[in-house]
């Protein structure tokens, strides 16, 4: 919910991915173990305000909202994750994210089509040049090397992209690039499809999310009994150990949980659901 004018700011819980997010823009080197749970990419309007964003990936949210296919999508593109042909000039691009189902888990194997204009604007609709799909790895983490897109009458800048998980319907949508001017004109343009956007050594990087309309059952910590009738077995739940949800733990801590120990890797407060085997942004099993 969003803050009142007027009144104290709410507390906002941390989401899972935001703790890699803070690392990557705090320029930490990010260990192998933490692209489990990845962050939301976030992109902030040319007034400096946050527009309204692809979803936090809570419990309950709307996934990422479809756009037009527009008249240039051609199928049969070839798998990779690079779509620049061979001598095409223009300044390259980098677009890295993830893709989650409605529970904030990641989603692997996921199809991503993606096509867009050259430099000067045009598509290539008799051969594939900026076109190819790819799939999402074990993480649900996907990368496509490209060039920043040219423009052509009407519209602003833009990426297309389809999006399909294994079994489920087609998200057809748009990626957009934040500070274009062409963003206040475009009747098509959606600011919840911005992605981040920043200048590196003369290319550029980008990252967005994908939340897709998929059902999933997030982890929880341990089932509660259903009935307050006292029992005299005692078992030891699979989750025992040191980790205590609540607790404030350091960076470099150690705990156990389930019969194996786990390192700390960002300082945090534990909430159920982020048990150590199910945050490897936060926990490294040693």
């Amino acid at each position: 919910m969003d803050d009142i004018p007027g009144t104290e700011p709410q507390p906002r819980l941390v989401s899972r991915k935001a703790v890699l997010h803070a690392a990557l823009a705090a320029g930490v080197a990010v260990p192998v173990a933490l692209v489990g749970v990845p962050a939301l990419a976030r992109t902030a309007a040319a007034t400096g305000t946050a527009p309204e964003l692809t979803p936090m990936c809570d419990d309950g949210d709307d996934p990422t909202p479809p756009q037009t296919e527009g008249p240039y999508f051609k199928p049969n593109s070839p798998q990779r994750t690079s779509i620049i042909p061979a001598g095409a000039t223009g300044i390259r691009l980098t677009v890295t994210g993830y893709v989650f189902g409605l529970s904030c888990l990641p989603l692997s194997n996921v199809l991503m089509d993606f096509w867009q204009a050259d430099a000067n604007g045009a598509y290539d609709n008799t051969t594939y040049r900026f076109r190819g799909h790819q799939f999402t790895n074990a993480q649900g983490a996907f990368t496509l090397t490209t060039i920043f897109p040219g423009l052509y009458p009407g519209r602003t800048r833009h990426i297309h992209v389809k999006v399909q998980a294994s079994g489920r319907p087609v998200l057809t949508t748009q990626l957009y690039f934040p500070n274009e001017p062409r963003n206040n004109t475009d009747p098509i343009f959606d600011s919840r499809l911005l992605m981040t956007v920043r200048d590196v050594s003369g290319a550029k990087q980008a990252s967005f999310d994908f939340v897709l309309n998929v059902p999933q059952v997030p982890p929880t910590s341990t089932t509660k009994p259903t009935s307050t009738t006292p029992t005299t077995t005692t078992t030891t739940p699979p989750g025992s150990g040191t980790w205590a949800a609540g607790t404030t733990y350091a960076a470099g801590a150690r705990v156990t949980y389930g019969g194996r120990g786990y390192v700390c890797l960002q300082g945090h407060t534990a909430q159920p659901g982020w048990e150590p085997p199910n945050t490897p942004a936060l926990w490294r099993a040693e």
